[in-house]
């Protein structure tokens, strides 16, 4: 009778339905439900970035299963561990109290919804006209919600039977730990070994296919000047999509001399593609036999360009630094990766880490041939993931990029840039997160708009971060832990109904992360002519000022 019994509770939060094999069609757990529609309400609260209403559906339906999962696993160890078992009637009134005071309350949740979009849009200097269809997006969080509810519970089916299966040639302890640890095992490997592996792999093929295509009106260059030009050491084909962007859009020397009203140069860019060369160090090393091919380190000025995962270098720090000095530039960037830069980021950190080592140490080497009064002056540029190249690539230390360099500009750093933690670790006391003051700001200066830039000294390093970059902010401890920046004050473009809740913010940032771009400059991860005021804060040329600043802005943001 006590076996009967006991295989009779069966249900996620202990209750008696009699079927103990019925688990994939068993009906929801209280306290699975009560944390499903509180990760529910949650997600729907603002995040960093607005979103589609077709997104919001999703994120609602997966933020549910997860919220379920946990809710489910804390009933476990409350029944198994410490014997708190609900009776029938006390649950059946949690039921009727669950259902009321749920509905209610999402319900009214899904209604704000709407609203906290059009404060988030307005946030971010978007307009707050939307299409937000409340009923529909509670369909999709439903329908997405029972689709991974289903597969979890399928998935606790086959170990199930695997440890009944077990449990035939060895004691029950045995077989549950065994069948659990297989389970586990054969999840980890399917997950990591097939899907992830499979979908980088495909990432990576249909990456590679789209590196050797060409963007619409981009075309070899005529000048030996450029790499891909005529008695370049590198072939147009091997620079990849990326790199012939980054020539093929360069600058001309009529249009920059028209721009700093005085005779001009032709800028060099050497940029070296994955083709190129076998490794990273015979990349770095033909890269600097290009810039000497060119007569770059007779240039006034020579900058290391960061690059991302698939080899993009953002246009405007390109360009602007060219326009800033009438074309006496000279810039090289290598490529290390054709993935994107968000999967790059998950798989190739290492290699960019290398190859921003790679590049620097093959510059610097040369460089140290030079007579000192005869070098050029040496900036590094990075954005995204190309900041992280450039932080590894003076082996994390501020000093010995502030000692190394004659100008930094790092943009949308990654939280995981080793520099800009340590930095913002140790911010002077009462400085914001978004905001940090290092030092009182002689060495590092922070900003987000050209106010922020606005400084009476000359800065080593400058960073560009809005506070409503995910990139700048994602980091595994938004599953535990409320992050600095949402505390009082707040960042400028963060909006101010916005709260951090355990898991649930972790997965609205992962969210954010996906729509970065899908904003106004000056907010999310897109930076565009801002990044003119922080080659002005900078390195500034001799004689430039606030006025060139902003015909360069104009000027850049119609390019």
């Amino acid at each position: 009778m006590l076996a009967e019994r006991t295989g009779e509770r069966s249900g996620e939060d202990g209750r008696q339905d009699g079927r103990a094999g019925r688990v994939v069609r068993r009906e929801l757990g209280i306290g699975g439900t009560v944390v499903a529609v509180a990760f529910l309400c949650a997600s729907l609260s603002p995040s960093l970035l607005p979103r589609p209403w077709t997104l919001q559906g999703v994120v609602a339906g997966i933020a549910a299963a997860a919220g379920y999962g946990l809710g489910s696993i804390i009933s476990a160890v409350l029944r198994r561990g410490f014997g708190l078992t609900p009776s029938p009637r006390a649950r059946d009134v949690a039921w009727r109290l669950l259902a009321a005071l749920g509905t209610v309350v999402s319900l009214s949740v899904l209604w704000f919804s709407a609203d906290w979009q059009r404060e988030i849009r307005i946030s971010v200097g978007m307009s707050p006209d939307i299409a937000w269809f409340t009923p529909l997006i509670a369909v999709v969080a439903a329908v997405t919600f029972a689709a991974l509810l289903t597969l979890s519970r399928a998935m606790r089916l086959g170990t199930r039977k695997l440890i009944g299966l077990l449990g035939r040639f060895v004691p029950v302890v045995v077989a549950k730990i065994v069948g659990l640890g297989v389970a586990v095992f054969l999840v980890l490997v399917f997950a990591n070994d097939v899907l992830f592996a499979n979908f980088v792999e495909v990432m990576n093929n249909t990456s590679s296919l789209a590196n050797v295509s060409t963007s619409p009106g981009i075309h070899p260059p005529s000048s030996g000047l450029l790499s891909g030009g005529p008695g370049s050491l590198v072939s147009w084909k091997s620079l990849g999509r990326t790199g012939r962007d980054l020539i093929g859009t360069t600058p001309s020397k009529a249009g920059i001399s028209a721009f700093a009203g005085r005779p001009a140069k032709d800028p060099i860019r050497v940029y070296v593609g994955l083709q190129s060369a076998d490794t990273l160090e015979q990349e770095a090393a033909l890269a600097v036999r290009e810039l000497e091919r060119t007569g770059a380190f007779d240039r006034e000025v020579l900058a290391v360009m960061g690059t991302t995962g698939s080899g993009w270098v953002d246009p405007a720090g390109a360009d602007s630094l060219e326009y800033m000095y009438a074309g006496d530039t000279a810039m090289v960037a290598m490529q290390y990766s054709y993935l994107p830069s968000w999967l790059s980021f998950v798989v190739d950190r290492g290699k960019a880490a290398r190859a921003g080592e790679a590049l620097v140490r093959a510059v610097e080497a040369k460089m140290a041939t030079l007579p000192a009064a005869g070098r050029p002056k040496l900036l590094v540029f990075g954005e995204s993931l190309g900041a992280y190249f450039i932080e590894e690539g003076f082996g994390a230390d501020l000093q010995t990029l502030l000692a190394r360099t004659d100008g930094a500009l790092l943009v949308g750093p990654p939280n995981a840039n080793p520099i800009w933690r340590d930095i913002v670790a140790h911010r002077d006391p009462g400085s914001p997160e978004w905001r940090p003051v290092y030092r009182g700001g002689r060495q590092v200066l922070f900003g987000q708009t050209p106010a922020d830039l606005l400084t009476s000294h000359r800065p080593g390093l400058v960073y560009l971060q809005n506070a409503s970059d995910p990139v700048v902010w994602w980091n595994p401890s938004l599953l535990w832990r409320k992050p600095a920046w949402l505390d009082e004050p707040r960042g400028p473009d963060v909006a101010p109904a916005m709260r951090w809740y355990p898991v649930v913010t972790f997965w609205q940032v992962v969210v954010d992360l996906t729509i970065a771009l899908n904003v106004p400059d000056g907010h999310g991860h897109r930076y565009g002519p801002n990044v003119v005021n922080g080659w002005a804060t900078v390195a500034p040329p001799d004689g430039w000022t606030q006025a060139d600043t902003d015909r360069l802005r104009t000027l850049i943001s119609v390019r």
